[in-house]
Formats: structure tokens, sequence, C-alpha cells
């Protein structure tokens, strides 16, 4: 099966090079949406030989992995694993994903950081356990690591998904894609990588309750 990585991107010019290069080992191609950003970004993916995509202004990590997996249907992929570009996520973990979909086991694997014994913040689990139980009102059914952005998408997903909200709230959207699909879905341990850089970049706590509040009114709303 053709692989393809999509990498959204926002201002990571110190890192976004090393998981290019990781992501190349596994996939055939890796796609970078570089989410309008003002640094060097899309310069340093493109160095490490990645296909670089551009937004001209910031439209969210929703819109921009949504961007990346319509380039990789034009692109023929098969299978689109995605993955957050700020080194938090192990490449060399996108084997265990992928294999869930190269069995036919499954058409969404969803990364579970939580499932080892990676040492994750407190405030981290306590923001991803809210994310989940948001996660679980809006769409009915339970995922243990449902805010993460490492996921890999089989055939029938790659063909099937359409993602609709811009911001941090696309990760529950799958999750409800996963249910409206009947989409086969299983989930599976890899190692976090988590540092004073990636805390920084994650969401805030107004961030986190934008959030959710964008993700029940949605689903009220449908």
């Amino acid at each position: 099966m053709r692989v393809i990585a999509v990498i959204p991107a926002y201002n990571e010019e110190t890192r976004i090079g090393s998981v290019v290069r990781a992501a190349r080992t596994y996939a055939a191609e890796v796609i970078v949406v570089d989410d309008g950003s003002t640094d060097a970004t899309g310069h340093k993916a493109t160095e490490a030989g990645a296909r670089v995509l551009r937004h001209m202004d910031n439209c969210g990590p929703g819109a921009a992995t949504m961007t990346g997996i319509e380039a990789a249907r034009l692109l023929q992929a098969d299978v689109i694993t995605t993955l957050d570009a700020d080194e938090q996520h192990d490449a060399h973990d996108m084997p265990a994903l992928l294999t869930p979909i190269e069995r036919g086991e499954a058409d969404v694997v969803f990364a579970d950081r939580f499932a080892l014994r990676n040492a994750i913040p407190l405030i981290r689990r306590f923001f991803n356990a809210i994310g989940n139980v948001v996660t679980l009102l809006a769409t009915g059914r339970w995922v243990h690591d449902s805010q993460c952005g490492f996921k890999a998408f089989g055939p029938r997903a790659v063909k099937e998904i359409q993602l609709r909200m811009n911001g941090f709230e696309f990760c529950t959207e799958i999750v409800r894609e996963s249910v409206q699909h009947r989409w086969r879905i299983t989930q599976v341990p890899v190692k976090v990588l988590y540092s004073a850089y990636t805390l920084a970049k994650g969401q805030s706590f107004a961030t986190g309750m934008k959030t959710a509040f964008k993700i029940l009114l949605r689903s009220f709303l449908r």
C-alpha cells in the first residue's frame, strides 16, 4: 500500500526537518502543510525532502490536516498517517499504527500515549481526560487518547473522511466521522516525547475550553 504522511506545521523551523526525515523512513512521501508560518518552516521541510503546501494565513491544525489529506488523495495514497511537527510523536512508531491497516483489521488507528509508562505531566492528563469526555458526549464513542494528532487512516477512511472544523476540535471530528461511517477502529500504544518546548506549544486552558464549546455546539447543531 502507498503510505503518505501528512504533517501540519506552524512555526516549527527548529523541529520540522527531523520529523520529516524520520517519517520518510516509513512513508512513500511526506506532505508538510505550512499553516501560515512566519519562520522558515516551509524551507526546512523542503530541505528535509517533504512536499510542502502553504496556507497564506494561519487557518488552524484541522484545516491544515484536511489540506494535507486532500493532497495525499491526489497523490493516490492508500494509507495516510498524520503526526505533529514538534517532535512530540516518534515517527518510528508509524509501523505499529500501520500494522492493523495492513492486516485489514482497522480503518482508523488511534495512537494512545497513555497506554505506556510515558512521562506525561498531570495537567496534560487532565486536559486529555476532559477532551475524551467531551468527545464521548459529542460522538457516543470512547477513545482513550482522542486528542492525539498521531493517527493512521486506511483506504476506506482515506476516501470518506471530510473534516470541516479548523481548530483543535478536528480530533473529535475524526472520532465522529468514524461513528458516522462505521469505520473499524483500534488503538495502539505509542511513545510521547514531552519537553518544555512541546508543552509550551500545546493548548492553553482557555483554548481548551473554546475547543470543548465548539465541539458540543457543533454536535447539537447537526
